[in-house]
């Protein structure tokens, strides 16, 4: 393998980087100092994925919440699970599934050569039987029904329901009830051969680990197929949301609210630029220092947990914001008129300022966390940038271009989701 290196001089880091002949992308940054270390092994196979290629080349759907399941059951084996092997090393295991991902990570302090081995053999070691797929289905079938109760969950889901008509991004990670009763072991080892192959795959590791040491594991570890990056169904939706407006009773003290703004995409997805002036145009808008935060605090319209965020990915983007309030209708009325007013008076070059001085600090203080770090690596290849792309692109933003990222915001493309409490 040819190894890269890319330096940040202001940040003293560097990453080192390679193909594998396989297709895997591999990501590592040593740190002086650490003793542990992070690595996270990301497949681009998500939520979102509900359409696979079938052998005609054509899209057949697939059940939904499959990501998420496979996640599940990919860490059992005949003998040992993935979770007691890693008990020997002392190294703490986990994964998760995103709408655009499975990550597969672990964190230790000692015996991390050996972890990384174990890391990249179960994953690329499935095993599936019939009886425990149903067994799975149960598991899940709790974890679904559980989720149902959470208002921070469901306020947002309520949202992405509103909004989308058609993109899977609407539909709960885990799928439903009636969704994964139709996974079977087959489809699973089926989806497993289509999404998992190194091309479709990169590795971050980020500590107290030599590069040289991660790339002699890979080359033992990592089968040299001639797989490819899976093709993922781009679903193409107009800007204006299903409803307006949607409202659910759960046990909660106040209603909880959430604003979005769905974006039309003429692309796929926002490039880094793009998402980064949004995020900086949300923390003008409705950061902790914004009038508009102070407002709604002053009338006692909000607390302190109030925000927006920043939503975005394959075929999706939108902006929300939103928080605990005793009137919902109320807060969101200020809120559009705040929108309003930075749309005809223009962003205050000072806010700007400040805006972009924070998410620059932010993101330089990151890089001495080895988890954010490593995921972060692994989200920028994902998205087709190189490590330290964000900090290049955080630094060049301008006034003006996040003065036209609110030009995307419009109220004709918005929905709001409301959490009751049971009357």
């Amino acid at each position: 393998m040819k190894i890269n290196q890319i330096t940040n001089e202001k940040l003293g880091e560097t990453v080192y980087t390679a193909v594998h002949p396989s297709g895997l992308e591999i990501r590592v940054m040593p740190k002086k100092g650490y003793d542990s270390a992070y690595a996270v092994f990301g497949v681009k196979y998500g939520s979102i994925d509900t359409a696979v290629k079938n052998a005609s080349g054509e899209f057949e759907t697939i059940p939904e919440g499959t990501a998420h399941f496979l996640e599940h059951k990919l860490f059992e084996s005949e003998d040992l699970n993935a979770f007691e092997r890693f008990a020997k090393t002392g190294a703490s295991a986990n994964a998760y599934t995103s709408f655009e991902k499975t990550a597969y990570l672990f964190k230790g302090s000692e015996n991390i050569g050996q972890s990384l081995e174990i890391l990249l053999d179960f994953v690329q070691n499935p095993y599936f039987t019939q009886q425990t797929v149903e067994k799975e289905q149960g598991i899940i079938g709790q974890e679904i029904r559980m989720y149902r109760d959470l208002p921070d969950w469901q306020v947002m889901f309520n949202l992405l329901k509103a909004l989308y008509s058609e993109h899977p991004v609407r539909i709960d990670i885990a799928g439903t009830q009636e969704s994964i009763a139709e996974i079977d072991a087959d489809l699973l080892y089926r989806l497993y051969n289509t999404f998992y192959n190194p091309a479709n795959m990169v590795l971050s590791v980020v500590g107290g680990i030599e590069p040289e040491e991660v790339f002699d594991i890979v080359e033992r570890c990592i089968k040299n197929t001639d797989g490819k990056a899976a093709e993922r169904k781009f679903v193409k939706e107009s800007g204006v949301p299903v409803r307006k407006y949607i409202e659910q009773q759960l046990s909660v003290a106040q209603k909880q609210f959430l604003l979005g703004y769905k974006e039309e995409l003429s692309e796929p997805m926002l490039t880094l630029e793009d998402e980064i002036a949004s995020q900086m145009m949300t923390e003008i808008i409705a950061g902790k220092s914004s009038p508009l935060f102070k407002k709604l605090i002053d009338e006692e319209l909000a607390d302190m947990g109030f925000g927006g965020d920043v939503f975005n990915g394959f075929g999706f983007s939108c902006i929300m914001l939103g928080g605990t309030s005793k009137d919902p209708e109320k807060a969101v009325e200020i809120i559009k008129g705040e929108i309003e007013r930075y749309k005809k008076e223009g962003i205050d070059p000072a806010a700007f300022e400040r805006a972009k001085r924070k998410f620059y600090g932010r993101y330089v203080m990151s890089y001495n966390d080895i988890d954010d770090v490593a995921n972060l690596m692994m989200n920028l290849y994902f998205s087709g940038y190189e490590p330290f792309a964000e900090l290049e692109v955080c630094k060049k933003t301008t006034l003006e271009k996040v003065q036209s990222r609110l030009d995307a915001v419009k109220d004709e493309f918005s929905a709001l989701s409301v959490i009751s409490p049971i009357a």
